[in-house]
């Protein structure tokens, strides 16, 4: 039967009925969407408990036959992973409090200050957020290795290695994203102009403004910008790889690599693991969740 005169029956019927019909397919929409989005972690976490005989059965049972806890005791053992979330720990503060300081005065700027170039300038912070993470991986290298005055390199930048395998390869690329800019830019446009005018008149200077008038009214952008730069941080896994080698700066994504072998993996304790590696992200979120929903609802307001 086709949708048109489903449509039809629909408008015929008593128009409160037909509110609550729509209402409940629109409930069920969502619920089978939320369902799609929870099953991965649903099975992440049953996997973390099940015994080796359970993950090699067939057909695979969704509960576990035999609930295993010590997966978890064991992951903890099979690698540093204390050193390893104490590294992402702070690459992740790091970058989240870089980040914030230095969008933020880059998106006052350019809502609230007015110089040659501005409008240029943003068109080209909107442009990199076009450009793909991966195709940036090479120049962003080859730039860490041949940083000056680093790792042994001379001024030109030869002889050493740069900032490759240092806390400085691992921070400073990641301390400013655009999209951070830009929505940072979006909300101190939306802020009424008679509250910089009124800070002008009781003799506040511009960085005056921005810390003390300005920045305390756009708290859903920082809780935005704030959680986005801690997951991604958290998260990152391809960067640290490439440009660490020694075991003491390795990060919890690229530690929870050593459960998996060239001849099997574990994925009970790689599950462990990743379910642990998940725990302060959903935390932080539930915490945040209030201004990360309104930041993302104001970003498009101008």
């Amino acid at each position: 039967m086709s949708a048109e005169p489903i449509r039809g029956r629909i408008r015929s019927l008593d128009p409160l009925l037909a509110r609550r019909l729509r209402r409940a397919a629109l409930h069920l929409v969502l619920l089978l969407v939320s369902l799609a989005m929870i099953a991965p972690f649903v099975w992440m976490v049953l996997t973390s408990v099940k015994t080796e005989a359970d993950l090699a059965s067939y057909p695979p049972h969704l509960l576990p036959q035999h609930w295993r806890w010590s997966n978890y005791s064991t992951a903890l053992s099979y690698a540093p992973f204390g050193t390893y979330s104490l590294n992402s720990l702070v690459i992740a503060v790091s970058h989240t409090a870089l980040n914030l300081l230095l969008a933020s005065m880059a998106g006052y700027a350019l809502a609230r200050v007015p110089f040659r170039g501005r409008t240029p300038l943003f068109m080209a912070i909107l442009a990199m957020m076009m450009i793909p993470t991966y195709t940036k991986v090479v120049p962003q290298y080859l730039i860490a290795k041949g940083m000056p005055f680093f790792g042994g390199n001379d001024y030109l930048g030869r002889g050493g290695h740069g900032w490759l395998d240092s806390w400085w390869g691992l921070i400073v690329p990641g301390a400013l994203t655009p999209f951070a800019i830009f929505l940072f830019r979006q909300f101190y446009l939306s802020l009424p102009r008679e509250l910089e005018e009124a800070a002008r008149i009781d003799g506040l200077g511009e960085f005056g403004i921005y810390a003390r008038v300005m920045t305390p009214q756009v708290k859903p952008a920082i809780a935005t910008v704030a959680l986005l730069t801690f997951e991604s941080s958290w998260n990152n896994f391809l960067w640290p790889l490439i440009v660490t080698s020694s075991p003491d700066k390795r990060v919890l994504q690229v530690g929870l690599s050593s459960f998996q072998q060239s001849d099997q993996n574990a994925w009970a304790y790689l599950m462990a693991g990743t379910t642990m590696a998940t725990v302060p992200m959903v935390v932080l979120f539930l915490f945040t969740q209030r201004y990360f929903v309104q930041g993302f609802a104001n970003s498009g307001i101008k």
